[in-house]
């Protein structure tokens, strides 16, 4: 069984990787889903997972804030380190990870509620902020994903109402206002048209300077515009992994190359 290789990215000594992702191993009952990843991942950085179906992108993207462990037959190995510190440390953790570390899938899920109270939820389920802190922390989420000046008059408008691009900036609006440090994305512009499919490229390239991003996507061409960095993975291996222009342009393994050039998958 071979090792995924680990790229320790030099950021001049002075940001320590958010994650630390060390001969991660994942099973489904008898299946092996996962196979010895070794990953680091940079802060404030865009970073994409390719790969066709079933190669175990989604599985990896979830393990990072712990999605996975009510899976039925679900069962890792290996180490994940976020900030430094093990992931996998028992129960009493996971709704602060989950704030720090939060996901946004593929198809928009609102809550069938007001537009305001869609992105007051997370706030006040914590009771992080109230009363006008509440509005303004409201008001910041969204003009963090350029909804306000659209949306300001439309607050009490149930957010299933809205276009699907509007519903998925609404999605990561409810997720700021939590102030995560992490944004997981899983194919989050599969339900989406060419025009809002850019938008919402454009917002991640907005948001990178603030957050770290890992975005998982079937979209070659979305990879190559919008992450720093890489990953290749097939069959639950991390084939390669690198700088996004040195993996689309100088492939060092033959599949990620005959992956890239359309060959296979």
């Amino acid at each position: 069984m071979t090792t995924s290789p680990v790229v320790s990215v030099d950021s001049g000594g002075v940001e320590k990787p958010v994650f630390q992702i060390r001969n991660l191993n994942v099973y489904y009952g008898t299946f092996h889903a996962l196979k010895n990843i070794n990953i680091e991942i940079r802060p404030r950085s865009i970073t994409a997972i390719i790969g066709p179906s079933g190669c175990g992108k989604s599985t990896f993207l979830r393990c990072l804030n712990r999605m996975n462990d009510r899976i039925r037959g679900f069962r890792q190995e290996g180490e994940i380190l976020f900030d430094g510190e093990f992931l996998y440390r028992g129960e009493d953790n996971l709704t602060l990870l989950r704030k720090r570390v939060g996901m946004v899938f593929q198809r928009p899920n609102p809550f069938p509620l007001s537009v305001f109270d869609n992105v007051a939820y997370g706030p006040t389920l914590h009771g992080s902020v109230k009363g006008k802190e509440l509005e303004e922390t409201v008001k910041k989420s969204l003009e963090a994903t350029d909804l306000w000046e659209s949306l300001k008059e439309k607050l009490s408008v149930n957010a299933l109402s809205l276009p699907p691009e509007q519903q998925q900036r609404l999605c990561i609006s409810r997720l700021l206002a939590v102030e995560p440090e992490v944004l997981l994305m899983d194919e989050p512009c599969s339900a989406l048209d060419p025009v809002a499919t850019l938008k919402i490229e454009d917002l991640l390239r907005e948001l990178e300077k603030e957050y770290t991003i890992l975005i998982v996507t079937h979209n070659m061409q979305q990879a190559s515009r919008i992450s720093d960095f890489c990953g290749f993975m097939w069959l639950g291996e991390l084939v390669e992994f690198g700088r996004t222009e040195d993996l689309f342009t100088r492939p060092k393994d033959p599949r990620t190359e005959e992956y890239v050039t359309g060959r296979v998958g």
